[in-house]
């Protein structure tokens, strides 16, 4: 890696990828790229260079290519899956013609691309428990559509034009540094702000509700791992199953009580129920662990500190 673009710099993800590559590359060497100007996250640098570009735009999404010399692409920008509902097109036509844009780039200019998968992938008729890495994919959300559909692609390129694309499937990600961003499992995230400022938090989900959640910094150590891993170690290039704990909304509500003795949560569950309940509750992770090495750090007790600790 040496001129690394990141989509969807203003976003979970891409905000807190953007501090590591910086320190770990220099920040002249990252380009941010978002549709809306650069948003500051807590003790983040001012960035560098920034382009606003909507990755629909083939052209201007060329255009940036060329003129930073890219040949690393972490392709971020997307539209999570509650959102996706409510807006089905714009989910196809961001999540769908984005990706081509940014893999037909990648054919023509050799570049390497991480885009994530997810857990919306997988649909009603997956095992649930310890989901495996080959198995059903029928999502019954537009997001996770764009999902499999992403992933066929990917390999399609890998397949077709020795494009060097890698791919995770994210389980929930929980991170202080960004607000949620219209994900079905941003209930995990949202929790901690109401515990600290109101010492209460309406859970969208039932507190049964049981999904694979991950931190932020295990999540950054994934996608890090899994692109400067050597080629012939990465043997899925459909998107890679991946994974670091599981708990419900009961046991994350608790677990906070440890530090927050008067926090209370309810639970009213809304749409995102139906689309939590055709979710996966754990993953198997065992060949990304196999082929590149794959470990988290973070378990439900030492990420509920930090988090609390950091947003505190």
């Amino acid at each position: 890696m040496n001129n690394i673009l990141i989509t969807g710099g203003n976003g979970q993800i891409g905000s807190e990828l953007y501090t590591v590559l910086s320190e770990r590359y220099g920040i002249g060497n990252i380009v941010s790229l978002d549709i809306q100007p650069p948003r500051m996250f807590g003790s983040r640098r001012e960035v560098e260079h920034y382009e606003i570009v909507d990755v629909t735009d083939y052209k201007a999404l060329r255009n940036t290519i060329k003129k930073y010399q890219i040949d690393t692409v972490f392709h971020l920008a997307s539209l999570l899956s509650a959102t996706g509902e409510l807006k089905p097109d714009l989910a196809w036509n961001v999540n769908m013609n984005g990706l081509k844009n940014v893999l037909d780039l990648a054919r023509d200019y050799q570049l390497q691309v991480f885009w994530p998968s997810s857990i919306a992938a997988f649909g009603p008729h997956s095992p649930q428990i310890n989901t495996p890495q080959f198995t059903v994919l029928d999502p019954n959300t537009m997001y996770g559509v764009t999902k499999v559909a992403g992933e066929l692609l990917c390999n399609y390129y890998f397949e077709k034009y020795n494009v060097d694309v890698r791919s995770l499937r994210y389980p929930g990600l929980i991170s202080y540094k960004t607000p949620p961003g219209g994900g079905t499992t941003d209930y995990a995230v949202e929790i901690f702000y109401e515990a600290i400022k109101h010492k209460k938090y309406n859970c969208f989900v039932s507190a049964e509700t049981r999904l694979p959640m991950m931190y932020m910094p295990d999540a950054i150590k994934a996608t890090l791992d899994i692109m400067h891993a050597p080629a012939e170690q990465i043997k899925i290039r459909t998107s890679y199953n991946l994974a670091a704990i599981s708990f419900s909304a009961e046991e994350l509500a608790n677990e906070i009580k440890k530090h927050i003795p008067e926090f209370e949560c309810t639970y009213e569950p809304d749409f995102h129920q139906a689309i939590a309940d055709s979710w996966p509750k754990s993953i198997d992770d065992s060949r990304a662990r196999e082929d590149w090495g794959w470990s988290h750090e973070y378990d439900l007790a030492a990420m509920t500190a930090d988090m609390l600790e950091k947003l505190a």
